[in-house]
């Protein structure tokens, strides 16, 4: 079954690879997507794939990359679109 995750991190989570490791994980899953630092200090990624899939990737990054402490993470769940080719870092 194939889903759509939209996650937000947060800590310190910028400026420590994060979004470098985020790619990574989740393109070693085979998920599709994206993920960006905000403003106000977060990480938000929007990821799609098979749900067991996904949840190896939100327990990567409940821990994070080495330098990173992270504090919260928010995971709304939603409905697959399929609107990926591949996953990135985006601004």
């Amino acid at each position: 079954m194939e889903i759509r995750a939209h996650v937000f991190v947060s800590g310190r989570v910028q400026g420590v690879f994060f979004r470098d490791h985020t790619q990574r994980w989740a393109s070693s899953l085979s998920l599709t997507g994206w993920v960006r630092n905000l403003y106000d200090g977060r990480v938000e990624t929007v990821v799609e794939g098979e749900k067991e899939k996904i949840e190896g990737l939100i327990a990567k990054l409940k821990q994070g990359p080495p330098m990173a402490d992270v504090t919260n993470v928010k995971i709304s769940w939603e409905d697959f679109k399929g609107e990926f080719d591949g996953f990135r870092i985006t601004f």
